[in-house]
């Protein structure tokens, strides 16, 4: 078994690992519409930003120079662990419209705990050649990341491919030629339902470093246990606000249900703060409500693995039993634990 836990140190306090950073929008639309979650949630003190998006907001970005702070516009504790992505996904179609310096710039002004890096997202649908080039071009503007960063904040370098060679390698080379604080691993999205290809991937990052290693998207249910039985210290989603958009209601240790094929049901099975005393018809009509539920259930499905490997149980046993309803996932972890085993 993979799974750890840790202890990371940050300019705005020590983060303990594995931990989930929900996905905030702000910066994408003229304000953040992520329902409040770091009051009500005591072990949710993170949220992962687009640093892209915040600074091409001119008024937002406007207040941020003048001297007002990213966690004021968010409205959350100035204690918030913030993770600032490059905004790489946006440049899966478009042409890159930053520089590392840039970038580095923009995550220190909003005074960002964890620094992304530049990075180019590959795609199913490109050829081998362009993803070769993506790869070649984010390792580079992690490099020069790396040259340039001088500030407090973590740099973590964004790392992609499609082979377990190719992420051994980069990391390695990464390794050897910069400085960085941890790792993250993108470009997963896409293949996403390629359970045993991802796992592959994750096995391969974990084996070349042992540093902090981050994983960009996969942060929903069904992912989460997988990823932390391969050791990952972190991941981000914004499973629970896509889901709540199409009223599609998480539980734990199962998936989501949609609530349209809810109907005779009065109270949903679940005791979270938003669900314990409303009804059914209150909360399929309530999008922010739905939300909040479902960052609940995200972070219930970490602290049910967090409480089993505290426990002493076996870890397997309960995972076999957590991917028993589904020949996918099911396959995935077998996978993933023939591996695991090879390697502990």
């Amino acid at each position: 078994m993979l799974y750890r836990q840790r202890t990371l140190d940050t300019p705005h306090g020590p983060l303990e690992t594995p931990v989930l950073f929900p996905v905030r929008n702000i910066g994408k639309r003229s304000s953040d519409n992520t329902p409040e979650y770091t009051d009500s949630i005591p072990d949710l003190s993170t949220a992962m930003v687009n640093a892209r998006a915040i600074r091409q907001r001119d008024p937002q970005w406007d207040r941020l120079t003048d001297g007002a702070s990213l966690r004021e516009e968010m409205g959350v504790p100035q204690s918030t662990i913030i993770f600032a992505d490059s905004g790489g996904f946006d440049f899966q179609d478009d042409a890159v419209d930053t520089t590392p310096e840039r970038t580095l710039e923009t995550q220190r002004r909003i005074e960002a705990d964890i620094y992304g890096t530049v990075d180019l997202p590959l795609s199913r649908d490109n050829r081998d050649k362009e993803n070769q080039r993506r790869i070649r071009e984010s390792t580079e503007h992690a490099l020069t990341a790396s040259d340039a960063h001088d500030g407090d904040g973590l740099l973590f370098a964004s790392v992609h491919g499609y082979d377990p060679e190719t992420v051994q390698n980069t990391l390695r080379y990464l390794d050897a030629n910069g400085d960085f604080d941890g790792y993250a691993l993108g470009s997963m999205v896409p293949i996403r339902t390629d359970y045993t290809k991802v796992t592959k991937l994750v096995i391969a990052a974990r084996r070349a470093t042992d540093k902090h290693l981050h994983v960009y998207g996969l942060g929903g249910l069904v992912y989460q246990p997988l990823l932390l039985y391969l050791g990952v210290d972190s991941f981000d989603s914004t499973a629970f606000i896509r889901s709540a958009g199409n009223r599609n209601y998480l539980i734990p240790g199962f998936g989501g249900e949609e609530l349209r094929n809810v109907e005779n049901l009065q109270h949903l099975p679940c005791s979270c703060p938003v669900c314990c005393s409303r009804e059914l018809d209150e909360i399929r009509e309530d999008r922010d409500l739905l939300t909040q539920h479902n960052l609940w259930a995200l972070v219930t499905e970490l602290r049910r693995f967090r409480y089993i490997a505290e426990g002493r149980e076996d870890l397997e046993d309960y995972l076999d039993l957590r991917f028993s309803g589904n020949k996918v996932t099911q396959r995935a972890y077998r996978t993933a634990k023939q591996q695991v085993r090879r390697l502990t």
